[in-house]
């Protein structure tokens, strides 16, 4: 059975996409821990993140890394904090949270957004990569 991030790659279901190749993709989190919560996910529907083959990792971790510069220029924020969980979800993905605080990535509290505020968002992450 397909992940809800296989089904969004496949187009079933919608999300904020921020930017995808052929390999990888970055959308907002819709249920953020803090404003511009993204998530990169390879598009090869993987459980666990070290069962990636290495070459596939260190190009989730460049292609995170090129989302997390534009983000944390579209999001005022102290720093980007990534975090690798994965129980939620059996498919790999990157959490980048923008944190003022720890508390912004310990997964204990949300935001909300409204469609607007997540459209906007997006065009700003966007126009930084």
């Amino acid at each position: 059975m397909s992940s809800i991030f296989t089904k969004i790659i496949n187009g079933e279901l919608p999300a904020y996409k921020i930017v995808e190749d052929d390999q990888f993709l970055a959308f907002l989190d819709i249920n953020p821990n803090a404003k511009g919560h993204t998530l990169c996910i390879p598009k090869k529907e993987i459980n666990k993140i070290f069962d990636m083959e290495e070459e596939d990792y260190v190009a989730l971790m460049r292609f995170s890394r090129k989302v997390a510069k534009a983000l944390e220029k579209a999001v005022p924020c102290k720093r980007i904090g990534m975090s690798v969980v994965g129980l939620e979800v059996p498919h790999v993905h990157v959490h980048l949270i923008p944190l003022q605080e720890m508390d912004d990535i310990r997964f204990t509290r949300k935001t909300s957004l409204s469609v607007e505020e997540f459209e906007e968002l997006v065009k700003s992450i966007q126009s930084y990569l």
